[in-house]
């Protein structure tokens, strides 16, 4: 059953501008602590453990480990935290950070006017009870998404801003890449990396009232 008594705290461990915009726009304002996962190194480890056997499980684990990195933060305690990771799946490949421009153009010239799946993992934390093992909950939203058939010259001077670099997919849809995405279909937050309608229903599982995460 859920309690609403007074705001509750919630804590974001990521950097992200634009889950925390997202966050705001909602009515959150939250706490923001850096998980400083190696997230190469706990996709490989988990990999080889056979515990990843989808784009899904790889968000999943990874937001998972992200919520975990802050729970002893002292920021973070009689707090609910959220863990969130983004990638997108497209011709069998799971696909993240381009980092590199060169990656950045020869991705978006595969992704042009086909279709892929933008998966966003959360995992909630319900750091309030003191307990070593504390209460968690989590899931992975899919989007998918239509990339509109864009020519080669607005694909370099895209990825000449920098935008495509550090996100998920080498894409975002709250900024210059929305007018290349020809269609969503599913929740446009989980593109954005953090779906609002999870949220609330994660927080629910772990007795927790959406409402009162509202503090702006």
């Amino acid at each position: 059953m859920c309690q609403n008594l007074g705001v509750t705290r919630l804590v974001l461990a990521s950097t992200s501008p634009a889950r925390l915009s997202l966050l705001r726009a909602g009515g959150i304002e939250p706490i923001t602590i850096a998980p400083g996962v190696d997230e190469e190194a706990v996709a490989t480890r988990a990999e080889s453990m056979g515990l990843i056997g989808s784009s899904k499980d790889l968000v999943l684990l990874l937001a998972k480990a992200k919520a975990e990195a802050v729970v002893s933060h002292p920021d973070a305690q009689n707090a609910i935290i959220i863990g969130c990771d983004s990638a997108l799946e497209f011709g069998g490949k799971t696909l993240g950070k381009p980092h590199q421009p060169e990656v950045a153009k020869a991705r978006w010239r595969e992704l042009r006017g086909n279709v892929g799946i933008l998966h966003s993992g959360h995992w909630l934390i319900d750091n309030r009870t003191g307990v070593a093992m504390p209460p968690a909950t989590g899931r992975t939203s899919s989007t998918n998404v239509h990339f509109a058939d864009i020519s080669d010259d607005e694909i370099d001077s895209y990825v000449a801003t920098g935008e495509p670099l550090q996100v998920a997919g080498a894409f975002t849809i709250d900024g210059l890449g929305g007018a290349f995405l020809s269609k969503i279909e599913g929740d446009t937050h989980t593109v954005i990396g953090l779906s609002l309608p999870t949220l609330r229903e994660l927080s629910q599982v772990l007795g927790v009232q959406y409402t009162s995460y509202w503090n702006r």
